[in-house]
């Protein structure tokens, strides 16, 4: 059988007042301002239910990002998807945006919003949804692939480019339009999802040197560490899964000694 490993941080940084940033986790996500949060190394079989992880990173400064990315993990712990996942990803973001957008209205704020960035695991394959700049990537052997695709506009050399797209856009304004697609795993695959405060302060090179042939407990630590030791001017959220086969004693195991 095989299964997933996971583990998942999420952390202030050096210069942020709060962290804003937010994640789901099979079920679990922040629910307090807290500046760091921890989910110890897990495992879970894949079923024929999807399991889902995401993060997501508030925007707007003093406009209540962090209420934004909580309303986000929160609609994805209540969704229930369909045997369509592809479909089932782009409805969940529709109704993020929506109640983004309705509590921004109800509460007399200008804007506020999160990016998003989800994966999806199943028997057959993964689906993978994105808006905004927050990063999913695989790390296969010797290599480091982003799935994700970012929405960024074109912007001069050494200015951090603005999002084109977000969660929290009214749809009057402008249609959202989440990046999704399905692809095969194999077993022995990392997958890294991660808000800017890890990709802004470390380069690709460095994060696959951090994860590979490490467990997923100490690849995050090294990773979050790696940002922070970089000036950690953003919060840092960080998944890390990685797909293995247990044969079903060990599950057993596992679940026993929980």
């Amino acid at each position: 059988m095989n299964i997933i490993t996971f583990s998942c941080c999420s952390n202030i940084g050096r210069i942020r007042r709060i962290n804003q940033d937010n994640y789901f986790c099979d079920g679990l996500y922040l629910q307090n301002l807290e500046s760091e949060s921890v989910i110890s190394e897990k495992q879970i079989p894949i079923k024929r239910q999807i399991t889902l992880f995401g993060v997501f990173d508030g925007l707007g400064g003093e406009e209540c990002g962090e209420i934004a990315s909580l309303i986000a993990a929160k609609t994805a712990s209540e969704f229930v998807f369909s045997k369509d996942i592809s479909k089932s990803m782009d409805s969940l973001c529709k109704s993020s945006n929506e109640l983004i957008c309705k509590y921004a209205d109800d509460h007399n704020i200008d804007k506020m919003g999160t990016t998003a960035a989800f994966l999806a695991f199943s028997k057959r394959n993964i689906t993978l949804c994105n808006i905004g700049d927050s990063k999913i990537y695989k790390i296969s052997g010797n290599e480091i692939s982003q799935l994700s695709k970012d929405h960024i506009a074109r912007t001069s050399y050494g200015y951090k480019p603005p999002l084109l797209q977000c969660l929290g856009i009214p749809e009057a304004e402008m249609k959202i339009e989440p990046y999704i697609t399905t692809l095969d795993y194999n077993i022995g695959e990392y997958y890294l999802i991660s808000t800017d405060g890890l990709t802004d302060m470390v380069d690709d090179e460095n994060i696959k040197k951090a994860i590979t042939n490490e467990t997923v407990d100490n690849a995050v630590k090294k990773l979050i560490n790696m940002a922070l030791d970089h000036g950690g001017k953003d919060n840092i959220t960080i998944i890390l899964c990685k797909i293995e086969k247990k044969n079903i004693w060990s599950l057993s195991c596992i679940k026993e000694n929980k």
